[in-house]
Parts: structure tokens; C-alpha cells; sequence
């Protein structure tokens, strides 16, 4: 066997590369790439792992596990036999409470007994142990509960209803006055109603405790949360959203009838405020929290500055904020709140005080453009007054500490690079974190103690490991690994500095070993304002001044592409691959707004989308001719979503240096597209126009010279298919040649079927053969 992989490994890649084709790139995956595991996680003992895996190709994945002493892997007969991936712990990890199929279910981690707590027919779900470790904290219809785990006894905590009291429904001020009128006329209307209120009193005597009743007024329950006693319910409402939802046509349908899908709302939605609320059932009172004491709730933010009439005022309204559910030590000592605000340029860490309810500012991170970046850590370490998380405020994710006691800020790592991701070890001495401080296409896990210092680098592959699991015991790290040629697999290794890591599944597919899959270079290319703007590079080869090439855009605007793992755009990496062998040479860039770089390269594109991000494409054209022997007039662009956006931008903006563009489910005016997204970017388009009207291909259009395709599913729900419609309906009021539009009836955003990829990618390759050779 190993002579016969030895002899494959000399074929010739001449002979690999003829094997490619645009109807093998764009097959099922399954069959182009193989069927990938995902989704690894331990067995509480440690000794098996678990993962999803199709490697025989069937219907559906199925679970299999690793035998860490066997060395094996088996398909596992019976999933339903398995407690849930996911639950909570008590202290010690003695006990594992997890909800399944809407019930609750207690495992023992020493004898792996499960033990049925529940069967309803409601959910129950938000789980928790309390802080002595004896009862089971859960949600159930939007209200709490405690069950106890030795008596099973279910004691309801809070009664949240849905509507407005009776008797407050029917009084309004005249009816009040009235009622008060008549007590004080008739005294038999008085007598009758003291003994009704006092029979009432004697009622609650004689009467279990019950939760106060906490009226809703048809306002919407965001969310609930509870402390580990259980004597505090932190809860916010919010008036229902009156916001109109755009729809989209569905015209290829089984009932032969058009049907409309709603989808959602367009950018410029009227933020509503939520009102927050703290009860103390041991008080029976409740706090309404006090947003004015955050700081900073008055400021204007700094884009006003470009509109003279906002600037006269030197403070705004209250601005509008949004909070979690407050994270409490595990002692009850500390609540913790993150806010932040509604257009995203500030976020709080505050401390919550539970005996009046005020917030206190423990850390404020502001950005004149918007929040972002993986900053998602959060969480209290074993002494249950230092509070970890993560901020960009020195411009990279980085993990801090706070002492709540004393106030004091650690920042626990620094550089040029970022902490993509934080776990912390089960002892609470140890965190585990992701980087890419080797390189910002690589991301490795280095275990770093919880009071900072030296970090310890446990993985040396070239490339990705990502989905970190620590097994229980903590012996043992689990993680799905891939390179720019190898896609995803999962490795095994132990827990310590150079431990060699074991491969234990290969799912690669007939075809894709069929290839010899060239690994791009990652390369630097000098920007106009001196930044360094990584990218990916396929070469090819051909006649220096003559050589055609194309760029591919990715899409998302902060996603990373030029990195050393496999890509999640598999196709367009073997469409490179195949253009390459067809004499393109590739370039893929991480433009201004990818990720992996740092708050300032993904702020780079603020109010002006359609600005840097296109230049690094010009710029990236510039360094092809100088360096690759391509010719300046053959040099096409190309992507999908974001990517598609920025080929619009490119053919309409610079039509001089790109002949030939495919813009694939492409936004053609930021205005139509969703709120979450474009306000944290443009503002909102009724109080940021300059930066929507810059940022619009469709105020452009009149620039197109070159030859453009357009792409487009029908049933898109992100980037609608109207989007193209008015764009298209400009491209013809302003006569323009040169372009076409594909639609696609069945497809949403991301295509689905092998036929729609290849039809559009045979689209592709026609234009660029057309245009640029």
C-alpha cells in the first residue's frame, strides 16, 4: 500500500492538473472535496472523542467516535444513547444537567448515569446549577424555575404575563376618579370593599409563596437571567417593532403560484429601547436600571462634523443602549453587565450593583467607526472577583483582567497580532488561546497562565487549528486542522509543548487526490498610502507583457481569505487553480475590512465602501504588471456579495483598469441592504447621505466601458434580487453596452445546486476568455 502512494506521488502535475474541470469544481462537495468531519467534542471520561463524519458518502453525517486507548475509529450505533455535547456543571464537574429534545436530563460524570428530570410537553432550556450545587435553575414559557435534584420538587421563581392587570386595564383616570367618588359616598360600597381586600390578605396566609406577578403590557420579554441564589432576576422589555420587512418574489414554485417570502428589514430601522429591570424576590422589589450614569450617554458621534447643523450641539439625547444578561461570580458577590450602543461605537463592561440596581463603568471601549473584531471573551477565574475579557482598545483583540475588588486593569497579551479566541481550562489556572501572532495567515493554541506572562505555543503545523477541545481530564487537545491544500481533518494531540499531533481522519475524495492542487504564495503588495496588503497569488505561466490575469474579491467585507488554511471558498480556490492552468494568474486579496488585521484595517472602509477596499484592488492590478508580466489591458475582477459590490466599484469607478467583471449576487445601493451590518459601516442613510451616496455602485454605473456580468439568485434574502433589478433598469436609462444579467429562479444567497454553480462559473470563464485573452 505504501509502495502504491509513493507511486502516485510521482505522477506528473501536467498530467493532474489536465484532469480538471469546471463540472468536477463545481460537483457536489461531497464529491469535489470529500465529506469533512465537524463538530469534535469529549466524552466525560475522557477517553473517546466524538465527532460528525460521512465517510462512506451517505444521506447524512453520523457520529463517530475515537477510541483514545484503541487507536480506533467506529461509526457510533446509537446517538440517542449519548448525553448532549452541551450542558452546564456544578462546581466540581461531578454532575452534568443538560437539556435534550426540550426536557432535562442530569448525567453523572463519575458513573455516566443519566437520570430524567423532566418530560413536558414545554421546553426547558437555559439551564443552570444554583450556587450550592442542589437545584437545577432553568427557563420554561419565558419564566423561571428550581428543581430540586434530591426532592425533584419544582418551585416557580418568577410569573411574567403577557398582558396588563384587569383591574388597570378598565380604570383610566376618569374611571379612577369615579371609583374613589363612590367609596367615599356610600359606605356600603367602603364596608364591602375593606372586606374584600382584607379576605384577600388572609388568602396570602394560607397560601404557598408565589412569584410576583410582573405585567408585560404586551410589551416584548428580551430576556430573563438569574443569579446563582436565585435572588435576583434580572429581566428587559421593549415595545414591538412596528417595522415594515421586505419581501421576495418566489416565482419557481411547487403550487405553480408566485409566493412571497418575507425576508428582512432595510437598513434605517428606528433602534427601539429596551427598558432593564432588576427584581429582588428577597425584598420583593424592583429596580429599573439607570442608563443616564453610563458614561458617555450624551455624546454625539464625530461623522456630524461633515453636517454644519449638527455640530452647533455640543451633546445629543440619550443615546440608546443595549445589555446583556448580567454574568455573576460564581458567589453571588459580582454582576457583571456588557452594553453597547445602538450605533456601535461604544461598548461597556458594568458593574452591576444588586441592592439598588445601579451600574458603575468598568471599562469603556470607543471607536469614532464601530465595535468590532473577536472581542466575545467574557467570564469570572476561580477567585471570583477578576473578570477576563477582550478589547481592541490598543487596535488588536487582546485579553484583559479587571480586580472588581480594587478596580485594577491587567492587559494580559500585547502586539500586532490578535487573540481570536479564549478558553479557559477547567481548574481556572490555565487559558487556551487561538492566535495569529506567527504569522496573520496562521492561527495556532498556546496555553497561557490566567495571571499572563509566558505564552506556550502547543501547535506547529503550518496552517489552522480550529474548534479547540480540552478533554476533561485536560490530557488531551482535540481540533479540526487544514492547510491551503489539505482541507479540514481532525488531530489529536497531548497537552504539552511539542506533543506530536495524530491525524485520525482523512476524508478526501477520489477526485480531489485526483488533482495536484498548487498552494498559492502568500504575498505582500505595497498600497498608494504605504500599508502592506496581504494577498493570495496563483501563477501561471505565459509571455512576460502578454499574461492575463484575473482578481478575486471575497466576500463578507471582514473575512480573511489570504491565510495558509483551507479556504470556505473551496470552489473559487479550484476555479484559481483551473484558471491558472488555463494561463490566468490570480491574485486574492485581503483588502481594506477583511479580518485578521486589526481595528484599523477593518475600519479602514467607514463611510467610504468603495474607497481603500478598492483601491488594494487597483493596487493589486498595478503590482501584476510590474511584477508578473501581465498585460494592463487584460486584467479582469471578480467576486460575490461584498465581492461582487467591489467589482461594480471597479468597473464603474476604474472602467480603465479592469476590462472584464463578474459581479456575483452583488448590494448595488447600501441603502437596501440590513440594518446590523451597513449602520455600523455607513451610519444610518437619513443621517449619513454622503456616505451612502459614495459608497452606491448605482450612482456610478455611468463609468461602465468594460464588459460586465451580473449574477443573481431570485430567492436571495440577504442581498435581494432587487438590487440587480434597479441597477439594471439604470445600466438601460443610461445606454450602456457591454453588460448581462443571469438570474437564477431556485437560488438564495449562497447557491445550493451543482447545476447553478457551474452555470454561473461556465459564465465566468466565458467572459474572461472572451475579454482578456
Amino acid at each position: 500500500m505504501k509502495t502504491l502512494i509513493l507511486f502516485f506521488g510521482f505522477i506528473s502535475i501536467s498530467q493532474l492538473h489536465a484532469q480538471l474541470t469546471l463540472t468536477q469544481i463545481m460537483d457536489d462537495p461531497k464529491v469535489s472535496v470529500g465529506n469533512l468531519p465537524s463538530s469534535p467534542f469529549w466524552s466525560e471520561d475522557s477517553k473517546t472523542l466524538y465527532f460528525n463524519w460521512n465517510p462512506k458518502s451517505e444521506s447524512n453525517d453520523s457520529l463517530y467516535a475515537y477510541d483514545l486507548k484503541a487507536g480506533a475509529t467506529n461509526k457510533w450505533p446509537d446517538q440517542s444513547r449519548l448525553p448532549a455535547r452541551y450542558g452546564v456543571y456544578n462546581a466540581d464537574y461531578s454532575l452534568k444537567a443538560y437539556s435534550q429534545n426540550g426536557d432535562i436530563y442530569l448525567l453523572d460524570c463519575k458513573t455516566q448515569k443519566i437520570k430524567t428530570l423532566t418530560n413536558t410537553l414545554e421546553e426547558e432550556n437555559e439551564l443552570q446549577f444554583n450556587d450550592q450545587g442542589n437545584a437545577i435553575l432553568f427557563e420554561k414559557a419565558r419564566n423561571l424555575y428550581t428543581l430540586d435534584i434530591s426532592s425533584g420538587l419544582i418551585t416557580q421563581l418568577s410569573n411574567f404575563q403577557f398582558s396588563t392587570p384587569r383591574n388597570q386595564s378598565a380604570l383610566n383616570e376618569q374611571d379612577k376618579w369615579l371609583k374613589t367618588e363612590q367609596l367615599e359616598l356610600f359606605s356600603v360600597l367602603k364596608e364591602r370593599d375593606q372586606k374584600r381586600k382584607r379576605a384577600e390578605q388572609q388568602d396570602k396566609y394560607h397560601k404557598p409563596a408565589r412569584p410576583r406577578t410582573i405585567y408585560l403590557q404586551d410589551k416584548n420579554l428580551d430576556f430573563t437571567g438569574i443569579s446563582p441564589n436565585s435572588n435576583f432576576i434580572a429581566y428587559a422589555t421593549s415595545a414591538k417593532s412596528k417595522e415594515k420587512n421586505t419581501i421576495v418574489p418566489n416565482y419557481v414554485t411547487e403550487s405553480g403560484y408566485t409566493t412571497d417570502i418575507t425576508s428582512r428589514e432595510k437598513v434605517g430601522v428606528s433602534a427601539i429601547q429596551p427598558d432593564y429591570f432588576l427584581y429582588d424576590r428577597s425584598r420583593d422589589t424592583v429596580f429599573q436600571l439607570d442608563l443616564k450614569t453610563i458614561e458617555g450617554m450624551y455624546e454625539l458621534p464625530a461623522y456630524l462634523q461633515d453636517y454644519p447643523d449638527s455640530t452647533r450641539k455640543t451633546t445629543g439625547p440619550l443615546r440608546k443602549v443595549y445589555l446583556s444578561p448580567p454574568l455573576w461570580s460564581d458567589n453571588n458577590h459580582y454582576a457583571v453587565v456588557t452594553a453597547y450602543s445602538a450605533d456601535n461605537k461604544d461598548r461597556w463592561m458594568l458593574q452591576l450593583d444588586p441592592e439598588n440596581g445601579k451600574l458603575k463603568t468598568l471599562d469603556r471601549q470607543h471607536d469614532d467607526a464601530w465595535i468590532g473584531g473577536p472581542i466575545d471573551a467574557l467570564g469570572f477565574l476561580g477567585d471570583n472577583k477578576t473578570l477576563y475579557f477582550q478589547s481592541e482598545a490598543d487596535g488588536f483583540a487582546h485579553l484583559y483582567t479587571i480586580n472588581l475588588e480594587n478596580g485594577s486593569k491587567t492587559q494580559l497579551t500585547k502586539g500586532q497580532f490578535e487573540v481570536q479566541s479564549v478558553q479557559l481550562s477547567r481548574d481556572k489556572q490555565w487559558f487556551f488561546l487561538r492566535t495569529n501572532e506567527v504569522h496573520p495567515g496562521e492561527q495556532h493554541i498556546y496555553k497561557m497562565s490566567v495571571k499572563g506572562g509566558e505564552r506556550i505555543r502547543m501547535t506547529f503545523k503550518v496552517g489552522a487549528h480550529q474548534d479547540l477541545q480540552i478533554s476533561p481530564d485536560g490530557k488531551y487537545l482535540a481540533y479540526l486542522y487544514s492547510s491551503t491544500t489539505q482541507p479540514w481533518e481532525v488531530f489529536i494531540q497531548e497537552a504539552h509543548e511539542r506533543a506530536k499531533p495524530i491525524q485520525i481522519t482523512n476524508s478526501r475524495s477520489a477526485t480531489f487526490n485526483g488533482y495536484g492542487w498548487r498552494e498559492p504564495k502568500i504575498i505582500t503588495i505595497p498600497a498608494r498610502d504605504g500599508a502592506q496588503v496581504y494577498a493570495r497569488l496563483y501563477e501561471a505561466n505565459g509571455k512576460n507583457g502578454e499574461k492575463p490575469a484575473v482578481i478575486f474579491v471575497h466576500g463578507a467585507g471582514y473575512l480573511q481569505n489570504a491565510h495558509k488554511w483551507w479556504s470556505r471558498y473551496f470552489r473559487e480556490n479550484m476555479f484559481h487553480n483551473y484558471l491558472a492552468d488555463k494561463g490566468y494568474t490570480v491574485l486574492d486579496i485581503d483588502y481594506r475590512g477583511s479580518a485578521g488585521y486589526g481595528s484599523a484595517w477593518r475600519t479602514a472602509i467607514y463611510r467610504n465602501m468603495g474607497g481603500k477596499d478598492l483601491d488594494d484592488q487597483v493596487d493589486g492590478a498595478k503590482w501584476l504588471v510590474e511584477n508578473q508580466g501581465i498585460n494592463p489591458k487584460r486584467i479582469g475582477i471578480y467576486g460575490g456579495s461584498y465581492g461582487g459590490f467591489i467589482t461594480l466599484m471597479a468597473m464603474f469607478k476604474t472602467p480603465d483598469v479592469f476590462a472584464a467583471g463578474a459581479a456575483l449576487r452583488p448590494v448595488t445601493d447600501w441603502s437596501a441592504y440590513n440594518h446590523g451590518y451597513t449602520s455600523n459601516i455607513l451610519n444610518e442613510p437619513f443621517t449619513d447621505p454622503i456616505a451612502y451616496r459614495r459608497s452606491g455602485p448605482i450612482y456610478y454605473a455611468d463609468g461602465l466601458k468594460g464588459h460586465l456580468l451580473i449574477c443573481h439568485g431570485m430567492i436571495d434574502t440577504n442581498v435581494h434580487f432587487q438590487d440587480v433589478v434597479r441597477l439594471t433598469q439604470r445600466l438601460i436609462e443610461l445606454k450602456k453596452d457591454g453588460w448581462e444579467l443571469a438570474a437564477y429562479p431556485l437560488e438564495d444567497h449562497g447557491f445550493v445546486e451543482p447545476s447553478s454553480w457551474l452555470d454561473e462559473y461556465k459564465r465566468i470563464f466565458k467572459l474572461f476568455e472572451t475579454h482578456l485573452k
